[in-house]
């Protein structure tokens, strides 16, 4: 095992080595695992590494790496009930869905990481969320020990957020999307960036395979679609969720200030925060390997050869300048092992 080994399995790559590594191919080898892990005192279970910031001194513990793979449906006259392993690739996963006429997820291409993460986060992307599709997952509790199918209004599901990121430990072992067909003039766009970059009125119906290609595009504008030989996709994607804020706060800021229905509260931009903040692309903290992307203000990038250490100190300035400026604390998004962001 190298010291690079955590490194090499995240797309920040950064983190150093874990105590113990093992490989789950079929989704039996993930339960033996993860039952396995929980006689040491510290266990993670690793999909895609995409959101993910792990310390220079490693994991003192057992990772799981999930590689489990796997596509079932069932369709009826009203769509089709998609069950789907664990380690599938969340993005080869969406272009199945839409080279097959499933609608849901177009919306949601480009996103990287596996499929069984994409519940912890409750992924979401131009106007579609996972809970707008997510029925159920199959889940190994920790807690008890069981394997059962557990709903998804059991788990939480709010903006970036379940049961399963705070709390609710375990290993999903499948993952399952009720998702519809493709009818009349397509799907519908729900997003106002989305439907301008395609040139249509916000609300208007649109082929799945045109949406995904849009998608990708403008992902890929903003350095958020995977790419070796791109720096500003060595990144955990937006590093911080948008701060959710009262109404009453939000009148304090300026006018300008983008701004989102939150129920009955209001939804800010974190990258003009930061934008506006004065921390503009591509600034990095004098003799630091981390960076601002090039391309979007909200993610923090490896220039090659970082380390997690600077990192964690590039994500401390743009919060500190943030709250300074504006009086808004930036949350986290990626799950951060080791003592790092406290």
């Amino acid at each position: 095992m190298t010291e690079s080994v955590l490194a090499d399995l995240t797309t920040l790559r950064v983190g150093g080595p874990a105590a113990r590594l093992l490989t789950a191919s079929t989704t039996d080898e993930l339960v033996a695992h993860v039952t396995a892990a929980w006689d040491d005192d510290e266990w993670l279970v690793l999909g895609g590494g995409s959101n993910l910031l792990v310390a220079d001194d490693g994991f003192d513990g057992t990772v799981v790496l999930v590689r489990t793979t796997g596509i079932e449906h069932d369709a009826d006259d009203d769509g089709v009930t998609v069950r789907v392993a664990a380690g599938e690739p969340w993005d080869a996963f969406v272009a199945t869905t839409v080279e097959n006429g499933w609608t849901g997820l177009e919306a949601l291409s480009g996103i990287p990481g596996t499929v069984g993460a994409a519940p912890v986060q409750n992924i979401g992307a131009y106007g579609v969320e996972l809970s707008d599709v997510l029925t159920r997952i199959e889940l190994l509790d920790a807690s008890t020990g069981e394997r059962a199918w557990v709903p998804a209004a059991e788990l939480a599901l709010g903006y970036r957020t379940s049961t399963l990121k705070h709390g609710r430990r375990g290993a999903v072992l499948t993952v399952e999307f009720r998702l519809g067909t493709v009818r009349g003039a397509g799907v519908q766009v729900r997003y106002a960036q989305l439907a301008g970059s395609l040139g249509v009125e916000l609300g208007a119906f649109v082929e799945p395979a045109t949406v995904r290609s849009e998608v990708l595009r403008l992902r890929g504008s903003k350095g958020m679609v995977l790419d070796a030989d791109d720096h500003d996709t060595w990144s955990a994607g937006s590093f911080f969720t948008n701060p959710i804020v009262s109404a009453a706060f939000a009148e304090t800021l300026p006018a300008e200030a983008p701004r989102w229905p939150a129920g009955d509260d209001v939804k800010l931009s974190a990258a003009w925060l930061i934008e506006h903040a004065g921390v503009h692309r591509g600034y990095a903290v004098p003799g630091s390997r981390a960076a601002i992307s090039s391309k979007h203000t909200l993610a923090l990038t490896n220039r090659g050869g970082a380390t997690a250490a600077q990192v964690a100190e590039l994500a401390r300035y743009v919060q500190v300048t943030v709250l300074n400026r504006f009086g808004v604390s930036l949350v986290p998004e990626p799950v951060v092992v080791g003592d790092l962001l406290a």
